[in-house]
């Protein structure tokens, strides 16, 4: 019910995706929604929970074991192999937009959720400043909110444009010249790209 709730969201938006609609599509009676949920904005809230709660599972578990470093490369990959999913990714991008000032339960889970990805990714930063990987003068909330937008910023551009715009290359990039400030260490595909220039 939560990943048919996702897809009518995603697809159509909050104000489109009424409990009708996704009792259809989900195979069951708006009586078993109302059973489990509230109201639609019940649904969306747990809908959203879930979502961030896979997402957030998908992250730390990839980090698992990794230098800091490879961490940091790590999580891209897992950002970008959600955006390119099919499993209807826009749906936390849509609600970001759709929800400031119109749902402030959804509002705060999705404020909540940017917060957390900034506090693991400025703690790698700071593992990675104590294993002597990173650079001590670089200051960890920085880095992590500058991660944060390249990977919203390239989600966005894929989702508007995914047949002109390489996610890959964006984000490889980004990671990239990041860690070359991180460690003032050129990586292998910089180095790369440079010679072939």
């Amino acid at each position: 019910m939560l990943a048919t709730a996702a897809d009518c969201f995603s697809r159509y938006g909050y104000a489109g995706s009424s409990i009708d609609r996704i009792a259809r599509k989900a195979g069951v009676t708006k009586g078993s929604i109302y059973y489990h949920f509230r109201d639609k904005e019940d649904l969306l809230a747990a809908t959203v929970l879930d979502r961030i709660a896979e997402f957030e599972q998908r992250v730390q578990a990839s980090c698992d074991g990794l230098a800091a470093d490879e961490a940091l490369r790590r999580i891209a990959h897992v950002c970008q192999d959600h955006a390119m999913s099919k499993d209807h990714p826009r749906f936390l991008i849509m609600l970001m937009i759709e929800s400031i000032d119109t749902n402030q339960q959804v509002s705060d889970q999705l404020r909540s959720t940017m917060r957390g990805f900034r506090r693991f990714l400025a703690g790698l930063v700071r593992r990675g400043q104590q294993q002597e990987l990173f650079r001590a003068d670089v200051d960890p909330e920085r880095v992590a909110s500058a991660y944060t937008s390249a990977v919203l910023g390239a989600e966005i551009q894929y989702y508007q444009d995914p047949d002109s715009f390489c996610m890959d290359d964006a984000l490889g990039h980004y990671i990239d010249t990041l860690l070359v400030s991180l460690n003032g260490v050129r990586t292998d595909s910089l180095q790369e790209n440079g010679e072939n220039r």
